[in-house]
């Protein structure tokens, strides 16, 4: 077992967590959980999810980043699939991991010889012990079951494998029969054993019983692989687990076939928290969670725990108040634990507290007297379930603060043109006139409006940057209108944000437009403040 590397020792991990007192009480009647292994099966259950497709160069990224993670074994493919999974696989046990590397193979002896011609050390050999499987699918009788799995195993030992067997559709097959094919792949030499629930049918204490049964007959390591058809994934794996499993298979963020499989995130999370087990590098989860999303395009659900877009989003009043207060209120764990961030949202629920909090975040000093105003304005405009992001909550308080002003133009924009096209660099010239002086300058960009606003702060000033820039077409058609906010920071040199909106036919016309806006209202802001400097 690999010591698994962490950006925090156990005891701050411990500091983190605000789990139940009642799961150590309940705990206390099982025998003790010693090391468990992650065997990791993105790159071949996961990638068999329908919409999944990976290059060779995605299964070795996301390789490299499950072996950062720290996962004890990676099943990276099935190498009798394809010559191009056979190269691919052959490049990954080249990458010498840490991790070891397996590839998925029926017990066919053409499939042991695939994955022997990619040089890997590790097999997982499977084949079907229900009578449902046997009868309908295999068309083999249970003794010609038995001895394809021995014969498999042996053959795969005889090559200097080391062998994980698979009983396929484990859940539904007969236990005594299961119990012997375990026995004789055991007696042939396998390494571990692995009990799959394959259609996820199973119930927890169904599972608890399974696998406390097959414990009692194989000596060696017992695995198991959980899909989530019925939402027992979780609960399914770390009863097996807690009945005496070792080897869990898992996949990040839980893609797989069908509802998916049982997600690594989720499994080593609850694993620390709950039992004290570590398994992986935990600050690396959301980092990896995030590049197995970003390349395999499969997008997770909002509400997917540890690592979904709002696990740590706080909208309600009474709850972001008690999370500023004291993160346990409504945090089982702080997000820094898994690699991810808190986030507050501004919304039809929000408080004055959030409120607050954001302004002052983004230095903002905002009158208490007009505090009543905003948060009236702020629910009208979310009542649609909007949520209001940095630069609508600065434009709405900055629209209540001076809303009576009229913004004249302190800085004009005289004229701009831009030069693009294919395989030519942007470039865009403008001529700004600010306090009576007249500056014409030309920038180079990564496309037209890159160039325009990169060639203004040059006219404007260096050292202004572009926090934010969002662009929304009104229709969604090919010739909609579209809106165009900014943020922009330091337009005076004094740390201040302003933000500006513009709406129009052209995208870098409005963009320039709604930059210009910003500025203006920048120097507005100023004469109102009295040249006060908030940096």
């Amino acid at each position: 077992m690999k010591i698994k590397q962490a950006s925090v020792n156990a005891e701050d991990m411990e500091k983190m967590l605000a789990v139940s007192p009642y799961n150590r009480i309940a705990l206390e009647d099982i025998e003790p959980i010693g090391n468990v292994s992650m065997f990791d099966t993105t790159l071949r259950d996961g990638e068999q999810a329908p919409g999944i497709a990976l290059s060779p160069e995605d299964k070795i990224r996301i390789a490299t980043a499950l072996d950062d993670l720290g996962v004890d074994a990676i099943e990276a493919g099935f190498a009798a699939s394809s010559e191009a999974e056979k190269e691919t696989l052959r490049k990954i046990a080249g990458s010498r991991l840490d991790a070891d590397v397996y590839s998925l193979a029926r017990s066919v002896k053409a499939d042991i010889d695939a994955v022997i011609d990619t040089g890997l050390d590790c097999i997982h050999t499977f084949i079907a012990t229900s009578d449902l499987h046997m009868k309908y699918k295999l068309k083999m009788t249970p003794e010609q079951v038995k001895e394809r799995a021995v014969e498999t195993v042996q053959y795969a030992k005889d090559h200097g494998l080391t062998v994980q067997f698979s009983c396929e559709d484990a859940t539904r097959s007969d236990m005594n029969f299961m119990k012997e094919v375990l026995l004789a792949v055991q007696e042939a030499g396998v390494d571990s054993v692995n009990i799959p629930d394959t259609v996820g049918v199973i119930t927890p204490r169904a599972m608890s019983y399974v696998i406390s049964e097959i414990k009692k007959a194989v000596k060696v390591p017992i695995s198991v692989h959980c899909h989530n058809d019925l939402g027992l994934a979780l609960p399914n794996t770390i009863a097996a687990i807690e009945s005496g499993a070792s080897i869990c298979h898992v996949c990040i963020n839980g893609i797989g076939e069908r509802t998916g499989n049982v997600a690594l995130e989720e499994v080593a999370l609850n694993l620390f928290a709950n039992y004290g087990v570590q398994t992986v590098d935990l600050s690396k989860i959301g980092q990896t969670s995030k590049l197995v999303e970003r390349i395999t395009g499969f997008p997770m659900a909002y509400n997917k725990p540890i690592v979904g877009r709002n696990a740590f989003a706080h909208e309600s009043g009474i709850h972001v108040h008690g999370v500023m207060n004291n993160t346990a209120t409504y945090e089982p764990f702080l997000p820094e634990l898994v690699g991810v961030d808190r986030k507050i949202v501004i919304g039809k629920h929000s408080g004055v507290h959030s409120v607050h909090g954001r302004l002052e975040n983004l230095g903002i000093e905002f009158p208490e007297e007009k505090m009543e105003e905003l948060m009236t304005s702020i629910k009208d405009i979310a009542s649609g379930g909007k949520e209001i992001d940095d630069a609508e909550l600065i434009t709405i308080a900055d629209h209540i603060m001076w809303k009576k002003e009229t913004i004249d133009e302190a800085v004009n924009l005289k004229e701009f043109a831009v030069f693009t096209g294919k395989d030519i660099t942007s470039t865009a010239t403008v001529t700004v006139d600010i306090a009576g002086k007249t500056r014409t300058v030309s920038e180079i960009g990564v496309g037209p409006v890159d160039a325009a606003i990169n060639a203004i702060k040059k006219a404007v000033n260096d050292n202004m940057s572009m926090e934010e820039y969002k662009l929304s077409a009104i229709t969604g058609k090919s010739d909609s209108i579209c809106e165009v906010t900014v943020m922009v920071k330091n337009v005076q040199d004094d740390c201040s944000m302003s933000v500006g909106k513009a709406v129009g036919l052209d995208i870098v016309e409005t963009s320039v437009d709604a930059t210009m806006a910003a500025i203006n209202r920048d120097y507005a802001r100023q004469r109102k403040n009295n040249g006060k400097n908030n940096c």
